[in-house]
């Protein structure tokens, strides 16, 4: 037999020192084995048998699959669990609560408007112009010259009025004629400025025809005064065409944009702003003319406080939750006194028809009631863009409506696409 090599005796003595090392350690309590136990306790078992059986070899290559397979399997159901209760599917119940969202960090999800006071004033004086030059036909088709005079001189100064605060929002009269150069019919803005255009030389028109009557009757200016009365007629007509639109395109404005409140009343805005128009252009027919010739503006009155009530009615009743900035704090005070002036101011006009001083009273009220209801209006819109719930709340509910109108009926089988 053939003497062992110096490579066979150096292997069989680190043999041998693993397996004394191995001996030598501290037991380990916990069940599971260790690497250093495991390489120790196989040595040993080397040494014992000799190394050289190959069912040794098998049986430690087998026990270590055998680990090796088992931390697998229970690594890989830890993850099943783990993605099981991630997704709400059997498993335990996730101990926290879904998030309640409110707002970004406590910041308002909308940009408030930045419009000031003078656009409440602007929304007033647009709709007093074309009340005043609904009024003014009135007066000029039924032959009543106080009515008419009354009419297109307020008409007038209010779109000049108008003017003034359009401007100063702009900033720069520049830019109103910048809005000019297009004619967008999808924008209410662009629409708004070509009515302002076509409305305001008519009513000036119309207001400086009334200066007739004060022309001598001969020469250069006489012959003036004879022509400004046909061209007047025209113009004041031509006025009161245009009043509606006038009237109700700044509705349709503040409901094109994001602001909540303004946005969900799309359909009663123009009905309020149309309806506070004529009331106001009947306020103007009660202070100006005599009882004798205010039957128009006293039936103006009444139908614009109709228009009026029934759209704040609406707005105050139908939009659920969008509704609270229309009742609560200062815009639910200024519509509240609104609907008590208009009340008032109708009353007046139909009872005391024979009066002068009623007449004026009632017709103070209504111009007062239209300008509670438009600041009303205004500040009612700023405040739901100030307050995120009045945001996130009616996404929710339309996203909720949404799936449950994606829902099959009980009587179909095959559903739809998506």
């Amino acid at each position: 037999m053939t003497p062992p090599g110096p490579v066979g005796d150096r292997f069989r003595r680190f043999r041998e020192r693993l397996a004394a090392e191995g001996d030598d350690r501290p037991q380990v309590s916990d069940d599971r084995p260790s690497a250093t136990s495991g390489a120790a306790a196989m040595s040993g078992a080397e040494a014992t048998s000799g190394g050289d059986h190959p069912t040794d070899r098998g049986t430690a290559a087998s026990s270590r699959r055998g680990d090796l397979t088992a931390r697998r399997s229970t690594e890989a159901g830890g993850r099943q669990g783990r993605r099981r209760r991630r997704r709400g599917g059997g498993g335990e119940e996730l101990r926290v609560p879904e998030a309640e969202f409110t707002s970004y960090y406590g910041r308002p999800i909308l940009k408030a408007p930045v419009w000031k006071w003078d656009i409440a004033a602007y929304l007033f004086t647009g709709g007093l112009a074309a009340g005043s030059s609904l009024l003014a036909a009135g007066g000029q088709l039924t032959g009543r010259p106080a009515l008419r005079r009354a009419g297109r001189v307020t008409a007038l100064a209010a779109v000049s009025a108008s003017a003034v605060f359009l401007v100063k929002d702009l900033g720069r009269p520049t830019r109103f004629h910048h809005m000019l150069r297009v004619a967008k019919p999808t924008s209410p803005m662009s629409m708004g400025t070509w009515i302002l255009t076509a409305y305001g030389p008519a009513a000036g028109v119309a207001a400086i025809a009334e200066a007739a009557g004060v022309l001598p009757r001969h020469g250069l200016l006489g012959l003036a005064g004879r022509a400004l009365p046909p061209i007047g007629h025209a113009a004041g007509l031509l006025a009161a065409g245009t009043a509606p639109a006038l009237a109700t395109y700044t509705g349709v404005l503040l409901a094109d944009t994001a602001v909540p409140s303004w946005h969900e009343a799309y359909p009663e805005l123009p009905v309020i702003f149309a309806g506070s128009a004529l009331a106001s252009g009947a306020g103007v027919g009660l202070l100006a003319a005599p009882p004798a010739q205010a039957g128009p503006a006293r039936r103006m009155a009444v139908a614009g406080a109709a228009l009026e009530l029934y759209g704040a009615h609406r707005v105050e009743t139908r939009l659920g939750l969008l509704s609270e900035p229309y009742r609560l704090g200062r815009p639910g005070r200024l519509l509240r006194a609104g609907r008590l002036l208009t009340a008032g101011g109708v009353a007046g006009a139909l009872l005391g028809r024979r009066s002068r001083v009623v007449g004026a009273l009632s017709g103070t009220a209504l111009l007062a009631a239209s300008v509670l209801t438009r600041f009303g209006i205004f500040y009612g819109g700023v405040a739901s863009a100030r307050d995120p719930r009045y945001t996130v709340v009616p996404q929710r509910e339309r996203v909720e409506a949404r799936r449950t109108g994606m829902d099959l009926p009980s009587d179909r089988a095959v559903p739809p696409g998506v």
